[in-house]
């Protein structure tokens, strides 16, 4: 039929575009690329709090120190700026439970169904604290950051198999989002406030955002030998002071 070969492909390009023409531009020179076009997130700076009080950001920080003890290698929740990356979290679209569904009805259902709560991360966070030094005062005469250790990890035992009752709160779910948000502070990129120094990274070898490491996937059993790297891009990154 005399059909030409380029007529054929090109035919067929029109049909997979649904017929719609095509304005292509030629690039020439090198690739339309620049470092962190991407916009990574700002990071986090070291400053006052922003959505913790002085007493909460105290009982956050004992708490972090509790579920992330410190030990002669590895600083605990606390020096790894857990508190720090909660703060910041519940000051932006997490506290504000942004992008979720929050209209009723509110039903109990299954841990693995998510949060069913009216009140964000933000507002439990406020509420659980407050019942948490209400209890200490009521039984030790002390909040929770005044507490010796052995009497913290007393509490938080209590909390994770239920026995101590918070008024108003479910401790043992309270307990619960603190324990994940504390894990996430120590191993999240450092430009998000936690995880300082790398220490959460150092700690299981974990190379963090480099881009590439191929050559170590199949290699079993040995220790990676380049320091992790942030999204910032630097292997010693650290949050900095105002």
């Amino acid at each position: 039929m005399g059909v030409r070969r380029r007529e054929l492909l090109t035919t067929t390009t029109f049909i997979f575009a649904g017929g719609a023409a095509a304005h292509a531009a030629v690039i020439a020179g090198g690739l339309p690329w620049r470092p962190n076009a991407g916009a990574p997130p700002d990071p986090v700076r070291l400053g006052p709090w922003l959505f913790f009080s002085a007493l909460e950001a105290a009982a956050v920080e004992a708490l972090s120190d509790r579920i992330i003890p410190p030990d002669p290698v590895t600083p605990g929740g606390k020096d790894a700026g857990c508190a720090v990356f909660i703060d910041r979290q519940l000051a932006g679209p997490y506290g504000r439970q942004q992008g979720l569904y929050t209209h009723p009805p509110f039903l109990k259902g299954a841990p693995q169904q998510g949060s069913q709560y009216a009140a964000g991360p933000a507002q439990r966070y406020r509420n659980g604290l407050t019942a948490l030094d209400r209890h200490c005062g009521t039984e030790h005469g002390k909040t929770f950051a005044e507490l010796a250790e052995t009497q913290q990890d007393e509490i938080l035992r209590g909390l994770e198999n239920g026995a101590v009752q918070l008024p108003g709160v479910d401790g043992k779910e309270f307990f619960g989002m603190v324990v994940q948000d504390v894990k996430q502070g120590f191993f999240a990129d450092p430009i998000y406030g936690g995880n300082r120094n790398m220490v959460g990274w150092q700690m299981i070898g974990f190379p963090g955002a480099r881009y590439d490491y191929r050559d170590w996937v199949s290699r079993h059993n040995e220790r990676f030998p380049l320091p992790p790297v942030s999204i910032a891009g630097a292997a010693d990154w650290t949050p900095k002071k105002r």
